[in-house]
């Protein structure tokens, strides 16, 4: 139940945001364009995205990629009253009001391809004196002019990128502005001949495991650890021909963590060893 909602608008889009609910409540977040920045002042939050969910205490925060459906915040805690805040952050409109110098943390500076879409932070006392520089103006909206709503909005940019959480928060920034490229298919590829296993491919994509292996099945037809397996050997027979590097080096190149797995691998796949299939193709 929503007891009050104030909103400021800046060039004709919400910016600022400031809720009380009252408990039982639950909001699912609608696909849009934009970025979040979710700041409990009062109270706490249940956040749940994909089949995983975090708990939000008092003064923190997340910040979180808004264009991914299947988000909800909760309170199941009859009674209670929670205040919020959030900030958004609309690409057209950070395009706009940074026309002549981008801050480091909207460039793309060797940003890693990433899926991550929400980034928790905690308690932090800036953060907190600036929440509290909002609350002055939603008590004195007469104050409040698009001026004041930029250099609010590049206010708490500046905050966030001097925070411990910079490089996460870029990396969601980033998808704003190259949505194309955080594709499912475009993050295994970049990572296939990594050292990650799929538990780390999985936290790539901001995914469980078992939702990880879902989404893997209907992009690719096939289990995680078989297709990259075979990518792996694939590639590695191509170099045994092609290079002068030894077997060792060509098996960590390809994403094996050590000989004796890469042996087996390329044995099952195409029945001689890695040696044998060298000197056969020489």
């Amino acid at each position: 139940m929503i007891l009050d909602h104030k909103t400021y608008e800046l060039f004709g889009k919400p910016i600022l945001q400031r809720l009380k609910i009252k408990a039982p409540f639950s909001f699912d977040f609608p696909i849009t364009d934009h970025a979040c920045f979710l700041y409990m002042i009062d109270g706490d939050m249940k956040y749940k995205y994909s089949d995983r969910q975090a708990i939000l205490p008092q003064k923190h925060s997340l910040f979180l990629n808004c264009i991914h459906s299947s988000k909800t915040i909760s309170s199941l805690q009859p009674g209670e009253t929670k205040e919020i805040m959030v900030i958004n952050f609309h690409p057209d409109i950070l395009k706009q009001i940074y026309s002549r110098e981008v801050p480091v943390l909207l460039q793309n500076l060797n940003v890693p391809i990433s899926n991550q879409s929400i980034e928790h932070i905690n308690s932090d006392i800036l953060i907190e004196k600036y929440i509290d520089g909002l609350l002055f103006y939603f008590q004195h909206p007469t104050l409040v002019n698009d001026d004041i709503l930029v250099l609010k909005l590049k206010e708490i940019i500046l905050l966030l990128s001097q925070s411990a959480n910079a490089p996460a928060v870029q990396t969601i920034f980033n998808q704003l502005f190259s949505p194309i490229t955080y594709t499912f298919k475009k993050i295994i590829e970049a990572n296939i001949f990594s050292q990650f296993n799929i538990d780390e491919l999985a936290a790539q994509h901001n995914l469980s495991i078992s939702s990880f292996k879902r989404e893997f099945f209907k992009n690719y037809n096939d289990t995680p650890a078989n297709y990259i397996k075979n990518k792996r050997v694939q590639k590695a027979a191509e170099l045994l021909i092609v290079s002068s590097q030894r077997i060792k080096e060509i098996a960590f190149q390809c994403g094996f963590n050590d000989v004796a797995n890469f042996n087996k691998s390329f044995k099952e796949k195409y029945n001689i060893s890695p040696s044998v299939y060298r000197q056969s193709q020489k």
